[in-house]
């Protein structure tokens, strides 16, 4: 049973099949869980159009982060903005000096995978 079904922001967003941001766009879909994309390039992936930028989005829950470190910088006060519930960082998106900025605003980190949390009924 899904636990968290709220709006989730996936950034990092990429039209390429391969990528595993690509296949968190598709699965969160096919879970009916609405969800924003944002991306380096627009595109569109499972009927969501990948952003570009920083889009204002109101009532995030969950942000899949899907960037390196370096690559988050740019986004850090964007996504402490938006005050979501918590962020996901799946393997090799982990980012300890961001988790302290996220924890000290109220934001629960995770080092998590969003495509196993959806497949095994967790997220």
């Amino acid at each position: 049973m899904m636990q968290n079904t709220g709006k989730t922001l996936v950034i990092g967003a990429s039209t390429n099949e391969d990528r595993y941001s690509n296949k968190c766009v598709k699965l969160l879909r096919k879970h009916n869980i609405e969800t924003v994309a944002v991306g380096n390039k627009e595109g569109i992936i499972s009927g969501v159009q990948i952003q570009t930028g920083k889009p204002c989005e109101a009532k995030v829950q969950t942000i899949a982060i899907y960037l390196s470190p370096k690559n988050l910088e740019s986004f850090h006060d964007y996504i402490i903005g938006l005050k979501p519930e918590r962020i996901l960082f799946p393997p090799g998106t982990e980012n300890p000096e961001f988790y302290k900025k996220a924890n000290a605003h109220g934001i629960e980190t995770e080092e998590a995978c969003p495509l196993v949390m959806l497949n095994t009924g967790v997220y």
